[in-house]
């Protein structure tokens, strides 16, 4: 596999995640601190604590979240270098070219 499909599956990766609101109140709720894994599945008392877990290896899966053992817990914290990936890649240069448009008219 190249370099270029490396990156393409690793950016579907991170689209995939983000496409869940339940995950983006996962990473939100990181962005702000650092957790550990009970104290998420407690900010999401309708969902039972197996349906946090699968929607939080979907975005370890996408490397969006880190987990390490700290003593019996599991800290989680928010790896925002994919989704500056996306930013650069994908919305950096519109969002450029728009600038640009608006600065000619």
């Amino acid at each position: 596999m190249s370099a270029h499909e490396d990156k393409d599956e690793s950016d579907d990766l991170v689209f995939k995640a983000l496409a869940s609101a339940t995950r983006r109140r996962i990473l939100d709720i990181l962005k702000a601190e650092s957790c550990s894994t009970g104290h998420l599945c407690e900010q999401f008392p309708d969902l039972d604590r197996t349906t946090v877990l699968q929607h939080l290896r979907v975005l370890e899966r996408a490397e969006l979240v880190t987990g390490r053992r700290v003593g019996r817990e599991r800290r989680l914290a928010l790896a925002p270098l994919p989704i500056k990936r996306i930013h650069d890649r994908w919305i950096g240069d519109y969002a450029r070219a728009a600038v640009e448009l608006l600065e000619s008219l």
